[in-house]
């Protein structure tokens, strides 16, 4: 989201949200005063709202997937997402996917955050599913460090396949510690991208983030 947009998110939404939805936060002293990749667990598409209000007021960009609209709803969606900074993917187009990961990396390295849900897609059951590697690449390109965040309540209040959501005061956000991975990224530099240890250090990122995720939502 632009800059401004984000502080008058912060100044006129915020108390909206917070009547509405949030129930509890905590963890806010955890947010780093630099920016950094948001890497949250994903049930619904009120999880937007739930990032957003820790990201807000700094500058700060969605990944937003364009592949399961089509016609005047996607059009609107890129009207939309044109208007809140959004970086859209069509996450079946490996095309896409690069350019995606190409502007988020640029939005970085110029002072932005990023909101990822690691996860890919909203979880169907409520419960954790499986991190993809997406961030833990973007993070090695970077080095911003990554901000672990737990979100409840979202399920109840809007699953996948509800167009509307309840309006009960039940979300919970909990904000972990930064993660910077210092050994990680030092030895990734000495590597080369498509050896088996560079994957290797991938997936040890990953794994890490979904634990610390995991343990915020408990």
């Amino acid at each position: 989201m632009h800059k401004i947009s984000s502080f008058l998110c912060h100044i006129f939404l915020r108390p909206m949200v917070d009547a509405l939805w949030i129930k509890k936060v905590s963890g806010f002293e955890n947010i780093p005063k630099s920016n950094f990749i948001l890497a949250a667990n994903h049930q619904s598409h009120l999880d937007q709202i739930a990032t957003g209000y820790v990201c807000a007021p700094k500058q700060y960009h969605y990944i937003g997937q364009t592949d399961r609209y089509s016609g005047f709803t996607k059009l609107f969606l890129y009207l939309l997402y044109f208007l809140a900074g959004v970086i859209p993917v069509n996450r079946k187009d490996e095309k896409s996917r690069t350019e995606a990961t190409e502007k988020a990396i640029t939005a970085l390295k110029n002072g932005a955050s990023i909101v990822i849900y690691p996860e890919g897609t909203r979880t169907r059951t409520g419960k954790l599913q499986e991190g993809k590697y997406g961030v833990a690449k973007i993070f090695l390109k970077t080095g911003v460090p990554i901000l672990p965040v737990g979100i409840k309540g979202t399920f109840k209040l809007m699953p996948p396949g509800k167009a509307w959501p309840k309006f009960k005061k039940i979300i919970e956000i909990k904000v972990g510690e930064p993660l910077t991975f210092e050994k990680e990224l030092l030895e990734a530099q000495n590597l080369d991208e498509e050896s088996a240890r560079y994957q290797e250090v991938i997936e040890q990122i990953t794994e890490k983030i979904m634990e610390e995720i995991s343990n915020l939502i408990k």
